[in-house]
Protein backbone atom coordinates (compact mmCIF):
# COMPACT_ATOMS: atom_id res chain seq x y z
CA UNK A 1 0.00 0.00 0.00
CA UNK A 2 1.00 3.62 -1.05
CA UNK A 3 1.52 6.66 1.61
CA UNK A 4 -0.38 8.27 -1.39
CA UNK A 5 -3.68 5.60 -1.05
CA UNK A 6 -3.57 5.64 2.57
CA UNK A 7 -6.23 7.91 4.57
CA UNK A 8 -4.01 9.40 6.70
CA UNK A 9 -5.28 10.97 9.98
CA UNK A 10 -2.74 14.09 10.97
CA UNK A 11 -3.95 17.45 12.88
CA UNK A 12 -1.88 19.81 14.96
CA UNK A 13 -3.51 22.89 16.44
CA UNK A 14 -1.55 25.68 18.44
CA UNK A 15 -1.96 29.67 19.70
CA UNK A 16 -1.46 30.20 15.91
CA UNK A 17 -2.19 27.69 13.42
CA UNK A 18 -3.91 24.79 12.67
CA UNK A 19 -2.82 22.15 10.53
CA UNK A 20 -6.18 20.02 10.04
CA UNK A 21 -4.44 17.12 7.53
CA UNK A 22 -2.57 16.67 4.74
CA UNK A 23 -3.49 17.82 1.27
CA UNK A 24 -0.30 17.54 -0.81
CA UNK A 25 0.56 15.16 -3.58
CA UNK A 26 3.97 14.59 -2.04
CA UNK A 27 4.32 14.69 1.61
CA UNK A 28 7.49 15.15 3.56
CA UNK A 29 8.29 16.04 7.11
CA UNK A 30 11.44 17.21 9.16
CA UNK A 31 12.74 19.08 12.41
CA UNK A 32 14.77 22.44 13.66
CA UNK A 33 16.51 20.87 16.10
CA UNK A 34 17.20 23.85 18.63
CA UNK A 35 19.48 24.21 22.13
CA UNK A 36 18.99 26.88 24.65
CA UNK A 37 23.43 28.05 25.68
CA UNK A 38 24.80 31.04 26.79
CA UNK A 39 24.59 33.09 23.58
CA UNK A 40 20.58 32.59 23.55
CA UNK A 41 18.37 30.44 21.25
CA UNK A 42 20.37 28.07 18.69
CA UNK A 43 19.15 25.94 15.40
CA UNK A 44 21.34 23.53 13.83
CA UNK A 45 21.53 23.92 9.64
CA UNK A 46 22.55 21.55 7.65
CA UNK A 47 23.96 21.70 4.13
CA UNK A 48 23.08 19.32 1.36
CA UNK A 49 25.37 19.58 -1.39
CA UNK A 50 23.47 18.18 -4.01
CA UNK A 51 21.63 21.39 -3.94
CA UNK A 52 24.11 23.54 -2.54
CA UNK A 53 21.66 24.60 1.06
CA UNK A 54 21.46 25.20 4.07
CA UNK A 55 18.54 23.63 5.02
CA UNK A 56 16.67 21.42 7.98
CA UNK A 57 16.61 17.89 8.20
CA UNK A 58 14.20 16.76 5.95
CA UNK A 59 12.46 14.29 3.81
CA UNK A 60 9.76 12.50 1.99
CA UNK A 61 7.59 9.86 3.75
CA UNK A 62 8.35 6.19 3.20
CA UNK A 63 5.25 3.83 2.46
CA UNK A 64 3.59 2.64 6.05
CA UNK A 65 4.90 5.57 7.72
CA UNK A 66 3.10 8.31 10.22
CA UNK A 67 4.28 11.69 9.57
CA UNK A 68 5.87 12.44 12.66
CA UNK A 69 8.17 9.02 12.46
CA UNK A 70 9.38 10.55 9.52
CA UNK A 71 10.47 13.70 11.08
CA UNK A 72 12.43 10.81 13.25
CA UNK A 73 14.12 9.04 10.72
CA UNK A 74 14.83 11.77 8.56
CA UNK A 75 17.29 12.98 11.50
CA UNK A 76 19.22 10.09 12.46
CA UNK A 77 19.78 9.09 8.85
CA UNK A 78 21.10 12.33 7.55
CA UNK A 79 22.60 13.63 10.66
CA UNK A 80 22.72 11.00 13.37
CA UNK A 81 20.72 12.08 15.94
CA UNK A 82 18.01 10.76 17.81
CA UNK A 83 15.41 13.03 19.09
CA UNK A 84 11.84 13.08 20.28
CA UNK A 85 9.74 15.87 18.91
CA UNK A 86 8.31 18.70 20.64
CA UNK A 87 6.28 21.69 19.28
CA UNK A 88 4.37 21.27 16.05
CA UNK A 89 6.23 24.20 13.76
CA UNK A 90 4.34 25.49 10.63
CA UNK A 91 4.29 23.95 7.41
CA UNK A 92 6.01 24.53 4.19
CA UNK A 93 4.28 24.48 0.86
CA UNK A 94 5.44 24.60 -2.64
CA UNK A 95 5.32 22.97 -6.36
CA UNK A 96 8.01 20.96 -7.47
CA UNK A 97 8.62 19.84 -11.62
CA UNK A 98 9.63 21.66 -14.55
CA UNK A 99 6.31 20.18 -16.53
CA UNK A 100 3.01 19.14 -14.45
CA UNK A 101 3.45 21.06 -11.37
CA UNK A 102 3.56 18.86 -8.37
CA UNK A 103 2.29 20.07 -4.98
CA UNK A 104 4.91 18.90 -1.93
CA UNK A 105 4.26 19.74 2.22
CA UNK A 106 6.78 19.36 4.80
CA UNK A 107 5.56 19.16 8.25
CA UNK A 108 8.03 20.28 10.95
CA UNK A 109 8.53 19.89 14.52
CA UNK A 110 11.09 21.53 16.96
CA UNK A 111 13.29 19.33 18.75
CA UNK A 112 15.39 19.70 21.78
CA UNK A 113 18.81 18.46 20.74
CA UNK A 114 21.30 20.01 23.12
CA UNK A 115 23.49 17.03 24.18
CA UNK A 116 24.43 15.52 21.12
CA UNK A 117 26.98 15.80 17.93
CA UNK A 118 25.49 15.63 14.53
CA UNK A 119 27.41 13.31 11.82
CA UNK A 120 26.83 13.93 8.58
CA UNK A 121 25.75 11.30 6.25
CA UNK A 122 27.88 12.10 3.88
CA UNK A 123 25.78 11.82 0.78
CA UNK A 124 22.51 13.62 1.71
CA UNK A 125 24.16 15.88 4.20
CA UNK A 126 28.18 17.30 4.34
CA UNK A 127 28.06 19.70 6.77
CA UNK A 128 26.16 20.88 9.95
CA UNK A 129 26.46 23.93 11.84
CA UNK A 130 25.19 25.22 15.56
CA UNK A 131 24.34 29.00 14.66
CA UNK A 132 22.28 31.62 16.45
CA UNK A 133 18.48 31.86 15.63
CA UNK A 134 19.36 35.16 14.09
CA UNK A 135 22.35 34.02 12.44
CA UNK A 136 19.99 31.37 10.66
CA UNK A 137 17.62 34.00 9.05
CA UNK A 138 20.57 35.10 7.01
CA UNK A 139 22.12 31.70 6.11
CA UNK A 140 18.89 29.97 4.87
CA UNK A 141 19.06 29.45 1.49
CA UNK A 142 15.21 29.09 0.79
CA UNK A 143 12.63 31.35 1.55
CA UNK A 144 9.99 28.56 2.21
CA UNK A 145 12.58 27.42 5.47
CA UNK A 146 12.53 30.97 7.50
CA UNK A 147 8.63 30.11 8.04
CA UNK A 148 9.21 27.32 10.87
CA UNK A 149 11.99 29.17 12.35
CA UNK A 150 10.35 32.43 12.85
CA UNK A 151 7.63 30.34 14.88
CA UNK A 152 10.38 28.57 16.79
CA UNK A 153 11.75 31.76 17.91
CA UNK A 154 8.40 33.25 18.71
CA UNK A 155 7.77 30.06 20.88
CA UNK A 156 11.09 30.61 22.63
CA UNK A 157 10.29 33.95 23.47
CA UNK A 158 7.18 33.15 24.75
CA UNK A 159 8.53 30.30 26.93
CA UNK A 160 6.04 27.40 24.85
CA UNK A 161 9.07 26.28 23.24
CA UNK A 162 10.05 23.57 25.55
CA UNK A 163 7.57 21.04 26.23
CA UNK A 164 6.51 17.32 27.81
CA UNK A 165 3.99 15.53 25.80
CA UNK A 166 0.96 13.98 27.40
CA UNK A 167 -0.05 11.29 25.45
CA UNK A 168 -3.87 9.79 25.07
CA UNK A 169 -3.76 5.92 23.65
CA UNK A 170 -7.17 4.44 22.86
CA UNK A 171 -6.26 1.12 22.55
CA UNK A 172 -5.78 -1.05 19.66
CA UNK A 173 -8.77 -3.47 17.83
CA UNK A 174 -9.96 -6.15 20.28
CA UNK A 175 -11.98 -8.90 19.50
CA UNK A 176 -15.29 -8.27 19.34
CA UNK A 177 -17.67 -7.93 22.84
CA UNK A 178 -20.21 -10.53 20.79
CA UNK A 179 -17.72 -13.54 20.42
CA UNK A 180 -16.45 -12.79 23.84
CA UNK A 181 -18.19 -14.67 27.09
CA UNK A 182 -15.87 -14.16 29.56
CA UNK A 183 -14.90 -11.34 31.94
CA UNK A 184 -14.91 -8.38 30.10
CA UNK A 185 -11.46 -7.39 31.44
CA UNK A 186 -9.79 -10.11 29.88
CA UNK A 187 -11.02 -9.47 26.54
CA UNK A 188 -7.78 -9.56 24.40
CA UNK A 189 -6.68 -7.80 20.87
CA UNK A 190 -8.02 -9.03 17.43
CA UNK A 191 -5.31 -9.84 15.11
CA UNK A 192 -5.49 -6.81 13.74
CA UNK A 193 -5.34 -5.01 16.90
CA UNK A 194 -1.87 -7.03 17.69
CA UNK A 195 -0.64 -5.45 14.25
CA UNK A 196 -1.59 -1.94 15.94
CA UNK A 197 0.13 -2.45 18.89
CA UNK A 198 3.39 -2.97 16.74
CA UNK A 199 2.53 0.49 14.87
CA UNK A 200 2.14 2.05 18.09
CA UNK A 201 5.17 0.95 19.79
CA UNK A 202 7.01 2.76 16.64
CA UNK A 203 4.67 5.70 16.52
CA UNK A 204 5.11 6.24 20.26
CA UNK A 205 9.18 6.36 19.63
CA UNK A 206 8.14 9.91 18.27
CA UNK A 207 7.76 11.02 22.06
CA UNK A 208 9.61 8.55 23.80
CA UNK A 209 6.93 8.71 27.03
CA UNK A 210 8.92 8.15 29.83
CA UNK A 211 5.81 7.56 32.33
CA UNK A 212 3.26 4.56 31.01
CA UNK A 213 0.21 4.64 32.44
CA UNK A 214 -2.59 2.03 31.63
CA UNK A 215 -6.99 0.41 32.01
CA UNK A 216 -5.34 -2.71 33.24
CA UNK A 217 -8.15 -4.37 31.37
CA UNK A 218 -6.04 -6.95 28.73
CA UNK A 219 -6.72 -4.87 25.63
CA UNK A 220 -5.16 -2.21 27.00
CA UNK A 221 -2.24 -3.80 28.77
CA UNK A 222 -1.62 -5.72 25.12
CA UNK A 223 -1.65 -2.20 23.16
CA UNK A 224 1.20 -1.06 25.51
CA UNK A 225 3.52 -4.19 25.86
CA UNK A 226 5.71 -3.91 22.58
CA UNK A 227 6.38 -0.27 23.63
CA UNK A 228 7.46 -1.32 27.09
CA UNK A 229 9.16 -4.40 25.87
CA UNK A 230 11.15 -2.56 23.22
CA UNK A 231 12.18 0.71 26.31
CA UNK A 232 12.30 -1.87 29.42
CA UNK A 233 10.25 0.52 31.24
CA UNK A 234 7.25 -0.71 33.62
CA UNK A 235 3.91 0.70 33.66
CA UNK A 236 0.88 1.52 36.58
CA UNK A 237 -1.91 0.23 36.08
CA UNK A 238 -4.97 2.58 36.92
CA UNK A 239 -8.36 1.19 37.44
CA UNK A 240 -9.68 4.54 37.23
CA UNK A 241 -9.64 4.67 33.74
CA UNK A 242 -10.98 1.24 32.88
CA UNK A 243 -14.87 1.44 31.11
CA UNK A 244 -16.70 0.26 34.37
CA UNK A 245 -14.94 2.57 36.60
CA UNK A 246 -15.40 5.46 34.61
CA UNK A 247 -18.49 4.89 33.93
CA UNK A 248 -19.67 4.10 37.86
CA UNK A 249 -17.05 7.05 39.18
CA UNK A 250 -16.75 9.43 36.28
CA UNK A 251 -15.24 11.81 38.56
CA UNK A 252 -12.49 9.83 39.74
CA UNK A 253 -11.56 9.28 36.06
CA UNK A 254 -11.39 13.12 35.91
CA UNK A 255 -9.54 14.05 39.16
CA UNK A 256 -6.65 10.53 37.90
CA UNK A 257 -6.82 12.94 34.77
CA UNK A 258 -6.13 15.99 36.24
CA UNK A 259 -3.63 14.55 38.47
CA UNK A 260 -1.03 12.94 36.70
CA UNK A 261 -1.29 16.55 34.07
CA UNK A 262 -0.53 18.60 37.07
CA UNK A 263 2.93 16.64 37.04
CA UNK A 264 4.27 17.91 33.73
CA UNK A 265 6.27 15.01 32.59
CA UNK A 266 6.77 12.89 29.82
CA UNK A 267 3.50 10.52 29.69
CA UNK A 268 1.86 8.09 28.38
CA UNK A 269 -2.01 6.71 29.00
CA UNK A 270 -4.02 3.82 27.36
CA UNK A 271 -7.43 3.44 27.56
CA UNK A 272 -10.88 3.16 26.44
CA UNK A 273 -13.51 4.74 24.17
CA UNK A 274 -16.17 5.36 27.02
CA UNK A 275 -13.39 6.78 29.04
CA UNK A 276 -11.99 9.31 26.01
CA UNK A 277 -14.97 12.08 26.65
CA UNK A 278 -14.16 12.03 30.30
CA UNK A 279 -10.04 12.91 29.85
CA UNK A 280 -10.87 14.95 26.98
CA UNK A 281 -13.15 17.23 29.06
CA UNK A 282 -10.08 17.59 31.79
CA UNK A 283 -7.71 18.49 28.92
CA UNK A 284 -9.96 21.04 27.58
CA UNK A 285 -9.96 22.85 30.86
CA UNK A 286 -8.56 26.92 30.90
CA UNK A 287 -7.27 26.20 27.66
CA UNK A 288 -7.75 28.49 23.94
CA UNK A 289 -9.92 27.21 21.63
CA UNK A 290 -7.40 27.90 19.27
CA UNK A 291 -4.82 25.47 21.10
CA UNK A 292 -7.46 22.60 21.36
CA UNK A 293 -8.79 23.08 17.53
CA UNK A 294 -7.25 19.41 17.12
CA UNK A 295 -8.94 17.95 19.76
CA UNK A 296 -11.57 15.31 18.79
CA UNK A 297 -14.83 16.62 19.34
CA UNK A 298 -17.50 13.64 18.22
CA UNK A 299 -17.28 9.74 19.26
CA UNK A 300 -15.19 7.74 18.76
CA UNK A 301 -13.00 10.45 19.19
CA UNK A 302 -10.43 8.46 18.37
CA UNK A 303 -9.93 5.07 15.95
CA UNK A 304 -8.65 2.06 17.61
CA UNK A 305 -4.66 2.28 17.86
CA UNK A 306 -5.05 6.27 17.56
CA UNK A 307 -3.80 8.73 19.91
CA UNK A 308 -3.98 12.62 20.91
CA UNK A 309 -0.28 14.22 22.13
CA UNK A 310 -0.60 17.44 24.50
CA UNK A 311 2.14 19.32 24.83
CA UNK A 312 2.80 20.72 27.86
CA UNK A 313 4.88 24.12 28.13
CA UNK A 314 7.70 23.41 31.41
CA UNK A 315 8.31 26.95 31.47
CA UNK A 316 4.40 27.66 32.17
CA UNK A 317 3.33 25.92 34.66
CA UNK A 318 2.24 23.11 32.23
CA UNK A 319 -0.25 24.71 30.25
CA UNK A 320 -1.14 22.80 27.21
CA UNK A 321 0.67 24.92 24.11
CA UNK A 322 -0.34 22.79 21.37
CA UNK A 323 -2.69 19.40 20.16
CA UNK A 324 -1.76 16.54 17.51
CA UNK A 325 -4.05 13.57 16.88
CA UNK A 326 -2.93 10.78 14.83
CA UNK A 327 -4.32 7.34 13.28
CA UNK A 328 -0.96 4.69 13.17
CA UNK A 329 -0.81 2.92 9.78
CA UNK A 330 -3.45 0.37 9.61
CA UNK A 331 -3.33 -2.82 7.41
Amino acid sequence: MSTENHRMVASRSTAVALDAGPTAQVLAAGVLPWRATGQGLEVLLIHRPHYDDWSWPKGKLDDGETLPECARREVLEEIGLEVELGLPLPITRYTIGNGKKTTKEVWYWAAEAGRVTPVPDGQEVDRTQWVTAEAARGLLTNATDAEPLEALIAAHRNQTLRTAPFIILRHAKAKPRSSWSRAEGQRPLAATGRRQAVAVRRLLAVWDPQKVITSPWLRCVETVTPYVKDTKRVFKEVSAFTEKSAKNKPQKARQEMARLLGKQRSTLLCTHRPVLPLLLEVLAQNIAPAVLAALPEKDPFLSPGALIVAHQALDLGGKIVSVETYDVWDD
